[in-house]
């Protein structure tokens, strides 16, 4: 449901306290005020009044199923009502209700792939979502339900999307997005990421392309520690020729500004220009392959002013 913002923009924007909820408390980087921190900037900025602002929305779990094992999710269920545990080895805690927070993240991308699909709303952006960490079977890594695996399940047997391009700039590498579909010819993806040397989750290196019939459609370009703006601009002309040569139907973008310069957990240094380029560039591609349909998933970032900085340009650019 729309609740504010210009009925007539092409970017559309889910805001709103159920989104918010996804995140961990007594002082965990990724703390429930990460939505807030970015909808303040953009506020700043004038962006709420140049977007369709809409509600988040929870996905059914049949949907969930669509990449998620049964047997986690019903271990996700049973630590929701509890509260206690984690579902990893000690990076993503449980709390009450976390069930339904990360089916509000899958819920709210999957509205958003309905709208791109629709035509009605060609780019869309949720902060809360580009959970790339978690695995088919588990939580990993903040991250408790794979948004973006679920999204290219959807696109794929909801409404026959072939080719799809996802593209990462978290600072840390996509690993259980990655994996998952290592071996898929029609996903093309690209991550730029730190050397996995260096940051967790130790994986991503140049040398993974993709197995079997997929091999030469996944690019990874791992960065060292304090990669900056210089080093970006480097690689990112190899990772807009792989985007192009996928010929996508619809791209999904995961903005993570953990990469940004002075984040609290991980080392590089680029700026919000990158992140601000990156979507242009994307947007770009997508006008000439997809109809202009992209969704950017707003990913890690931990120092909030980062992130509001980051996620604001991602959307100016968007528009």
């Amino acid at each position: 449901m729309v609740v504010s913002g210009d009925p007539g923009s092409p970017v559309q924007v889910y805001i709103g306290e159920a989104l918010a909820r996804y995140g961990f408390g007594e002082g965990h980087p990724f703390g429930p005020d990460r939505m807030n921190a970015f909808w303040k900037e953009a506020i700043r900025r004038g962006l709420d009044r140049r977007v369709v602002i809409a509600d988040p929305a929870q996905a059914a779990e049949e949907l969930i199923h669509r990449f998620h094992t049964s047997t986690y999710i019903e271990r996700v269920k049973v630590l929701s009502k509890t509260g206690e545990g984690y579902l990893d080895y000690g990076d993503t805690p449980a709390f009450k209700g976390i069930y339904d927070a990360a089916a509000t993240v899958v819920g709210s991308g999957l509205a958003a792939v309905e709208s791109v699909m629709a035509g009605s709303q060609p780019r869309c952006f949720i902060p809360i979502a580009g959970l790339h960490h978690a695995r088919r079977d588990m939580a990993a890594g903040f991250c408790v339900f794979n948004d973006a695996g679920i999204l290219i399940e959807v696109l794929r047997t909801l409404y026959g999307v072939k080719r799809i391009a996802y593209v990462d700039i978290d600072a840390h590498h996509g690993d259980g997005l990655f994996y998952a579909f290592e071996s898929d010819a029609n996903l093309w993806i690209v991550d730029i990421h730190e050397d996995g040397r260096y940051l967790y989750p130790g994986t991503g290196t140049a040398s993974e392309t993709g197995k079997g019939k997929a091999a030469g459609t996944k690019l990874n370009l791992p960065l060292m520690p304090g990669a900056d703006d210089t080093e970006f601009h480097r690689v990112w002309p190899e990772a807009m020729a792989h985007v192009r040569a996928a010929k996508p139907e619809i791209i999904i973008f995961q903005c993570g500004a953990d990469s940004i310069a002075n984040d609290p957990i991980t080392h590089m240094r680029f700026s919000p220009v990158a992140h601000a380029h990156a979507a242009t560039s994307l947007c770009n591609i997508a006008d000439e392959f997809c109809q202009g349909r992209l969704i950017a998933l707003g990913g890690g970032g931990y120092n909030r002013n980062n992130l509001a900085a980051g996620w604001s340009g991602v959307v100016e650019s968007l528009l």
